[in-house]
């Protein structure tokens, strides 16, 4: 049985953050810019300047259910 796209992101999403860092970036890494459209090619140097700015510590990260708890509570409020 092959495996479907919503089980590969489940087991990805299973891993240690530092390992799921790293597919992420292998993921980002294989994207060929001449593949994209202008928006796309924008949003990856967007996301590679973001990772280095994670990655050096010169931005606080917020842990994932931190985040979503401050966007529900805003909605709700």
């Amino acid at each position: 049985m092959a495996t479907t796209l919503e089980q590969l992101a489940k087991q990805a999403m299973a891993l240690p953050s530092e390992s799921r860092a790293k597919l992420a970036d292998l993921l980002v890494e294989s994207l060929e810019g001449d593949e994209l459209g202008r928006i796309e090619e924008l949003w990856l140097t967007e996301a590679k300047r973001r990772r280095d700015e994670v990655r050096s510590g010169t931005v606080n990260t917020v842990p994932g259910e931190e985040a979503l708890r401050k966007v529900r509570d805003s909605l709700e409020g």
